[in-house]
């Protein structure tokens, strides 16, 4: 980010808005429809945007204003970017039931290919 400040440094609706080149009050109705979209609020209201939060909202700006999307699909898409690790770790921890059915499964082919083995030596 080209304003002069450090990369985790917080950043006012100000500063957001002119990086990005998306108007304030665009910036606010999005903290509306986007949940997940949560900057500091200091006394008056004062916003301030984390890191993470300048990543959200320039992730809501590609979606919405690049490819095209729905500010309701925009919204389905980054919660299944969000929910991904979750259900990646979930479809990769394999329950007990396909654990003892893999056992199984390798103990059979282990002594079809000790049959074949022999076969092939005799």
């Amino acid at each position: 980010m080209k304003d002069g400040k450090e990369p985790g440094a917080l950043r006012t609706i100000g500063e957001l808005s002119a990086m990005l080149g998306v108007k304030q009050h665009v910036l606010r109705y999005w903290e509306q429809q986007f949940p997940m979209l949560q900057p500091l609020k200091r006394s008056g209201g004062r916003r301030y945007y984390r890191s993470d939060d300048v990543a959200l909202v320039m992730r809501i700006d590609a979606l919405v204003n690049r490819a095209g999307y729905t500010l309701k699909g925009a919204r389905g898409a980054i919660e299944q970017e969000q929910a991904a690790p979750v259900d990646q770790v979930h479809a990769t921890t394999p329950s007990t039931a396909s654990m003892t059915e893999n056992v199984r499964l390798r103990t059979s082919l282990q002594a079809i290919r000790d049959r074949l083995a022999g076969a092939l030596a005799a």
